[in-house]
C-alpha cells in the first residue's frame, strides 16, 4: 500500500475504495441509502467516502458489501478489523468476485473499477 507521511494515501483508503465501488455500480449516495434500507444514510456514506470516518461498524460494512456485491471480509480488512491477505511480495489479493484473478495489485484493482465506471456511464448515455 502506498503510504504518505506515515498514513495510507487517499487512493488506498476505505473511503476512496467505497467511492470507486459506488461509482462503478452507477449509484448515487441517495440510491445507496435506499438500497441499504436507510441503514447507511447518504450523509454518513459521504463522510465515509471523504475519510471523515475511517472505521465504520461491521453492520455498516455488511450493508455496503451487499449493495456493491463485494466481499464483506475485504471491506472489514480495509477498515482495519483484520489484516488483508497479501501474497509473498506484500500485494493485497483482490477478493471481490469481479477480481477473482490471483495477484491483482491495488493499482490494477483501481484501474478495473475506474474502467467499469466508465463503461457503465457510457451505457447510460
Amino acid at each position: 500500500m502506498t503510504k504518505v507521511g506515515g498514513r495510507r494515501s487517499s487512493e488506498s483508503t476505505l473511503g476512496a475504495h467505497l467511492a470507486r465501488l459506488r461509482t462503478a455500480a452507477g449509484l448515487t449516495l441517495r440510491q445507496v441509502e435506499e438500497a441499504t434500507g436507510k441503514e447507511v444514510s447518504n450523509a454518513y456514506l459521504s463522510q465515509l467516502e471523504n475519510d471523515k470516518i475511517a472505521k465504520p461498524s461491521p453492520n455498516i460494512l455488511y450493508a455496503l458489501a451487499n449493495v456493491y456485491n463485494v466481499a464483506y471480509e475485504d471491506l472489514m480488512a480495509r477498515a482495519g478489523y483484520f489484516p488483508s491477505e497479501a501474497d509473498p511480495k506484500g500485494r493485497r489479493q483482490a477478493r471481490a468476485a469481479t477480481f477473482a484473478i490471483e495477484g491483482v495489485t491495488p493499482e490494477e484493482e483501481r484501474a478495473l473499477l475506474d474502467y467499469l465506471a466508465f463503461i457503465r456511464q457510457k451505457r447510460r448515455r
